[in-house]
């Protein structure tokens, strides 16, 4: 099996004030975010630095937001990467996040792991597929397959295509047995985040721990969003190359032979999603191969391939039986 990989502190001392003064010192953070709201960066850099370089980890990661973007200082992922840093030693999880991925971003994989790791666990979509791609590989992490499908399903789940894709590859060379088992940890995984506790809330409202997966969308932030709410980094390029067929692959990974229609979407996400689901309640399936066939704006879930006419409907029977509509398909 190839890899679809291709491989491209200190903390300053939260200052001792009394309850008000850090209260007071919050208000202005909450005041730097209402002057970025408005596009006056400047003012807003010019608020949240003092009380960045004071330990306040809310201005720490506001600072990294600023310096990713560019937005009233020049753009410097590796400055973007420090302030992330130090927010993300006093627990920020939004600045933990962001602080793996530059972290990768700038080439320093090997180190991004353990947050990208954590931030998987946690339901960041961007983390997952990268995470789920080093598991499939092997890279920076030991092989794990049934992980590897695992945090990949979660992330394509979530709307992030680079996922999807990277989930119709390991479709192919993944076995069967494996891929259910991983759809079932995904299952866990999912459940288990939902149960973490709520922590208390900050003196400014940020999210301290993530909604589920199917709820967040890899999304462009329009310019007026205050910088705490959740940042969005373009996932890094994860390079996907033509890979041969193991010589143990099924006849099914060939594609050739009848097949069944099991509807079309216009998000590919759906169509994977609904595919997982009749799995688990038609047992046919589990020996197929699922197909997403794009027609324009459409895709259309198929699976097969089957020996013939006859074998393609006998499967319909059972997918009908199930719920789901279904249409054999000739080659």
């Amino acid at each position: 099996m190839k890899r679809i990989l291709r491989s491209g502190v200190f903390a300053l001392a939260l200052l001792a004030v009394p309850g008000t003064a850090f209260a007071e010192t919050k208000l202005d953070t909450k005041q730097g975010v209402e002057a970025w709201s408005r596009g006056d960066y400047a003012n807003a850099i010019k608020i949240w630095r003092p009380l960045a370089i004071a330990g306040d980890d809310d201005a720490q990661f506001n600072m990294g937001q600023a310096y990713k973007l560019g937005r009233g200082v020049p753009v410097d992922l590796k400055i973007a990467e420090d302030w992330y840093r130090k927010a993300a030693e006093q627990g920020h999880l939004q600045a933990s996040d962001n602080y793996g991925l530059v972290l990768f971003t700038n080439g320093d994989r090997q180190k991004a792991m353990p947050y990208l790791k954590t931030s998987a666990e946690r339901g960041e979509p961007r983390a997952q597929y990268i995470y789920g791609t080093a598991l499939f590989n092997g890279e920076f992490v030991a092989k794990d397959l049934v992980l590897a499908y695992a945090m990949m399903t979660r992330a394509s789940s979530s709307g992030l295509a680079p996922a999807s894709a990277s989930l119709a590859q390991m479709d192919r060379f993944i076995p069967v047995a494996e891929r259910q088992k991983g759809q079932l940890l995904a299952r866990d995984l999912e459940q288990s985040a939902l149960r973490q506790p709520i922590p208390e809330p900050a003196a400014i409202s940020r999210p301290t721990s993530r909604p589920p997966a199917s709820t967040i969308r890899n999304e462009p932030l329009p310019p007026s969003t205050p910088v705490v709410t959740r940042p969005v980094v373009r996932p890094p390029v994860v390079a996907v190359r033509p890979m041969p067929k193991p010589t143990s692959q099924p006849a099914a990974a060939t594609g050739k032979g009848w097949r069944v229609q099991l509807g079309a979407f216009g998000d590919p996400s759906k169509a994977r999603a609904l595919y997982q689901s009749l799995e688990g309640r038609v047992p046919a399936l589990g020996a197929m191969q699922p197909f997403l066939v794009k027609a324009g704006a459409v895709t259309r879930l198929q699976a097969g391939p089957l020996v013939s006419k006859a074998a393609a409907e006998k499967l319909c029977v059972a997918v009908k039986a199930a719920g789901q509509g279904c249409l054999a398909v000739a080659p």
